[in-house]
């Protein structure tokens, strides 16, 4: 999956978030984007995954060298982030059974291995609005790793992790992330250090 970006903008009234982008994000490779908290990294997200439409400039997708309709991107991605739900109301064996009705495990995973990576065997009837903050951020993540998706985007993927959750996921990283378009917004090193490329927000001001 390849996403190219031509003099990208995007302004909330009259002001501008960032303005200029020119960027092509490859497939196989990872990028972190980077800046102070507010600067605009969530809302680049948005515009790179199509749920949120530039203010100025245009934006292509192409997978396997085909182009990709913008309301079609989301079948080619998984997204992790803090602000996303999850519902409360199921459990976790619940919770799983429903996100892959949308998307396919990657080779080799089903939900026993699910389950096993998020070291959680005894949680699988569980509700998951028992579940600490620490425990919904891994669920997110494992979702979003183990969905087979050319691309996978996290944003502030260790937040209300501690020192080993922030192993796992590094763990989970290098599991799960080879061969994909990895794209991580943060403004902690820990988050991206694996991340060949840097794009800074602040830049684009």
């Amino acid at each position: 999956m390849n996403i190219t970006l031509k003099n990208i903008g995007r302004r909330f009234n009259r002001d501008w978030i960032f303005r200029g982008v020119n960027h092509t994000f490859t497939t196989g490779q990872s990028y972190a984007i980077l800046g102070p908290n507010g600067s605009g990294k969530s809302t680049l997200l948005q515009v790179l995954n199509g749920s949120l439409a530039p203010s100025e400039g245009t934006i292509d997708f192409t997978f396997d060298d085909k182009p990709v309709e913008i309301d079609k991107v989301f079948t080619h991605l998984s997204l992790a982030a803090p602000y996303l739900e999850v519902i409360e109301e199921f459990t976790l064996s619940e919770m799983i059974d429903f996100h892959f009705k949308f998307k396919n495990y990657k080779p080799g995973v089903d939900k026993k291995e699910v389950i096993n990576l998020l070291n959680l065997p005894k949680s699988e009837n569980k509700l998951i609005k028992y579940f600490s903050s620490g425990m919904k951020q891994r669920l997110k993540l494992i979702l979003a790793f183990c969905a087979d998706t050319p691309m996978l985007m996290l944003d502030e993927p260790t937040s209300n992790l501690d020192i080993q959750g922030v192993d796992w996921y590094l763990n989970l990283v290098q599991q799960f992330a080879a061969g994909r378009l990895t794209i991580v917004c943060s403004n902690q090193e820990q988050e991206y250090s694996f991340c060949n490329h840097r794009l800074n927000i602040v830049d684009y001001k």
